[in-house]
């Protein structure tokens, strides 16, 4: 069994070189070592608030990477890492800015570098469908557990129960978004209410066909192991999770322009998050942490509830990142204590790792 610093080698080395990127663009942009350093603080601030937001991804990830074969768990340490921070970090808020604006991505590229400010107020004002898409995305995830009828163990009991009896009727986790989507196009203003609707409605819609996806390749993986390996541990598993981790991503991104408006300083900070994130996936996975912690996965995925609830308010009113970041470790500390507890009080009911 790996030590817990072993899984953190990689994430140590992408730190440095990181922080050290970020202190030469700050001597770039500023010509000053107190431009620098500035640069530098604000990486290592940008990568503590992406690993604060994303605790509870990863843990979601480990529920899934756990069904992965160790070739694909290697995949989605190396491909999806370089997918997580050059796709999300980099091409998606690029992505954003060309479709906003109207721009090619030479142009909109050419805009980050030497218009940071335009460029950030072009990302904010695209807010509101990022939000609506992101929001009913993590909303169905949550759900789906919550609803999910083989689902044997309960932490909040009296609610997680009863939601396990609404799963009884076919596509109510589908329903209950719909509803949130209606309540929230109630309060938006006439002008907006057709963009938030559109997104949220695509937000349902990759996430039905992320999970037709991965049942197709489930039955077409049928007995042969090596079609097996794509489809049930594999490439179905893999972009589940990479879709995952950009619903996740969303608020991080736009939330980072609040910090700076320096697209790749954003990255840099935003990246070594990401690594850390991918490490710890890994590490929960193999030590059997979530088997050992009864409750630590009900809290990550109550975590995700109220971060697609805080998503589609944002679309109504801002809310600070920090409040974000506090309510999900919240979730998360509470189910680790009682999940201590638990195991105190049953001893003999441990799984093994």
């Amino acid at each position: 069994m790996k030590s817990t610093l072993r899984y953190m080698t990689w994430p140590f080395i992408v730190t440095a070189i990181g922080l050290v990127l970020a202190g030469l663009i700050g001597l770039q942009y500023q010509s000053t070592a107190g431009g620098a350093l500035s640069f530098f603080l604000i990486a290592a601030v940008l990568a503590v608030l992406e690993i604060s937001l994303s605790f509870d991804n990863a843990i979601v990830n480990a529920n899934k990477l756990k069904q992965m074969t160790p070739r694909w768990q290697r995949r989605f340490l190396t491909w999806g890492i370089v997918i997580a921070v050059f796709g999300m970090r980099v091409l998606f808020p690029l992505l954003v800015v060309v479709i906003a604006a109207r721009l090619g991505p030479i142009e909109a590229l050419r805009l980050a570098a030497t218009q940071p400010v335009e460029y950030s107020r072009i990302i904010h004002e695209a807010h509101l469908p990022i939000a609506g898409f992101g929001g009913a995305f993590l909303m169905l995830v949550a759900l789906n557990y919550f609803f999910d009828q083989s689902k044997d163990v309960d932490w909040i009991a009296g609610v997680e129960g009863a939601l396990r009896k609404l799963g009884e009727i076919r596509g109510m986790e589908v329903g209950f978004v719909l509803v949130c989507m209606m309540t929230v196009m109630h309060f938006l203003p006439a002008e907006k209410e057709h963009s938030f609707v559109i997104s949220a409605i695509w937000g349902v819609i990759t996430y039905l066909l992320v999970e037709a996806l991965g049942h197709i390749l489930d039955r077409w993986g049928g007995g042969a192991p090596s079609a097996g390996d794509v489809a049930r541990g594999g490439f179905g598993a893999f972009l589940y999770l990479e879709v995952l981790d950009a619903s996740f991503s969303f608020d991080g991104v736009i939330g980072a322009f609040a910090l700076t408006q320096n697209l790749f300083l954003i990255a840099i900070g935003l990246g070594i998050g990401a690594m850390y994130v991918r490490s710890m996936t890994v590490m929960l996975v193999e030590k059997g942490t979530l088997a050992q912690f009864r409750y630590l996965e009900h809290g990550a995925f109550w975590s995700i509830f109220v971060l697609s609830i805080i998503m589609f308010v944002q679309t109504l009113r801002p809310i600070p990142e920090y409040i974000t970041g506090l309510l999900g470790a919240a979730f998360i500390a509470v189910a680790f204590v009682n999940s201590l507890s638990w195991r105190r009080r049953h001893p003999d009911r441990i799984r093994p790792d």
